[in-house]
C-alpha cells in the first residue's frame, strides 16, 4: 500500500517547497500532479500550506525567505531531533536552523552536511510526514548529488546509521542508502559534466504515470526541462524546474515499491 501511518527513523519522509509566489506554485503543482493546497490553521504557521492528494498530505508549501532562491527541501524522520542535530554538528555539519517546535505537528531542524548539501530533520508529532508515497503524484525517492561521496557516506553512516550499497548504474557508480537493508534514498557523484558552480544538493523525486507527458505538462505550465530524460531499469526520469525556478525530478517507476 502507498498509504503511510508512520515512517521508520532514518527514512526521508517529507518534502516542502519554498516559493516566492505560493499562489502560483499552488496552481502549478495542482495542474501537474492534481494536488490541492490547503492552508495550515493559525497565523503561527506563517502562510504554510499542505499539498494534499485524495485528502492525504503529500508535500508542503511555504513562502521563500527574502534573498533565497525557490527550492524543494528534503526531511529525514528521526526519533530525537536534538540528538540527530548534535551528531551532525560533531561530524562536520553546519547548523542552518536550530531545533524548532511546530505546534501540534512535531519538531524540526536543518543543517548543511559535511559535503555542503542542506538537509532537514523531522521528529514527528501530529504530522508524520507524507501520508502517501510511491504512487503517481507523490514522493518516491530522495537523492544526494555531491563530489565527495566517501565523505558523505561516512557522515550519514554516523548521523542516521544508514548502510550504503554502491553499484554501477548507467555506466556510473550509484549508492543506495539503506535502513534495515531497505533502500530509502540514493547518492550520485557529481563529475566533470556538472558545472563547477552547482553545489552539493538533495533532489526530490515525484512518481508520475508517464515521464514524457509530465515534462510536456510542466513546460506548458511555465516550467522547463533541466536535464534530458533518461531510462534506466528503475524507470524513466527527468529533472525539471517549476515556473518559479525550483528544481525537482519526476520518474515513471518500472516497479513501484510499496
Amino acid at each position: 500500500m502507498s498509504e503511510r501511518a508512520s515512517h521508520p527513523p532514518g527514512t526521508p519522509s517529507w518534502t516542502d517547497l519554498s516559493s516566492p509566489d505560493i499562489d502560483a506554485s499552488a496552481r502549478f503543482y495542482g495542474e501537474l500532479f492534481g494536488w490541492t493546497a490547503e492552508a495550515a490553521a493559525g497565523p503561527e504557521y506563517g502562510g504554510y500550506r499542505m499539498f494534499t492528494l485524495r485528502g492525504k498530505n503529500v508535500a508542503g508549501l511555504g513562502p521563500a525567505q527574502e534573498g533565497r532562491p525557490p527550492s524543494w527541501s528534503a526531511y529525514v524522520s528521526v526519533e530525537d531531533v536534538d540528538a540527530a542535530l548534535a551528531r551532525a554538528s560533531e561530524n562536520g555539519a553546519r547548523v542552518l536552523l536550530d531545533t524548532m517546535e511546530i505546534p501540534g505537528a512535531g519538531r524540526m531542524a536543518a543543517f548543511s552536511d559535511a559535503v555542503g548539501a542542506p538537509l532537514s530533520l523531522w521528529e514527528p508529532g501530529g504530522h508524520i510526514g507524507a501520508e502517501l508515497v510511491n504512487e503517481p503524484g507523490t514522493l518516491c525517492w530522495t537523492e544526494l548529488a555531491c563530489r565527495d561521496t566517501d565523505v558523505a557516506e561516512a557522515f550519514y553512516t554516523e548521523i542516521f546509521g544508514w548502510g550504503a550499497r554502491t553499484e554501477t548504474t548507467g555506466g556510473a557508480p550509484y549508492t543506495q542508502w539503506l535502513v534495515d537493508d531497505r533502500a530509502v534514498g540514493g547518492m550520485l557523484t557529481m563529475g566533470s559534466e556538472w558545472p563547477a558552480e552547482v553545489p552539493a544538493h538533495w533532489t526530490t523525486y515525484f512518481a508520475v504515470q508517464n515521464t514524457d507527458a509530465a515534462i510536456a505538462k510542466a513546460i506548458e505550465l511555465g516550467g522547463k526541462r533541466l536535464i534530458p530524460p533518461m531510462t534506466l531499469p528503475v524507470g524513466r526520469f527527468c529533472t525539471l524546474a517549476d515556473d518559479q525556478g525550483a528544481a525537482f525530478s519526476v520518474i515513471a517507476l518500472s516497479n513501484p515499491d510499496d
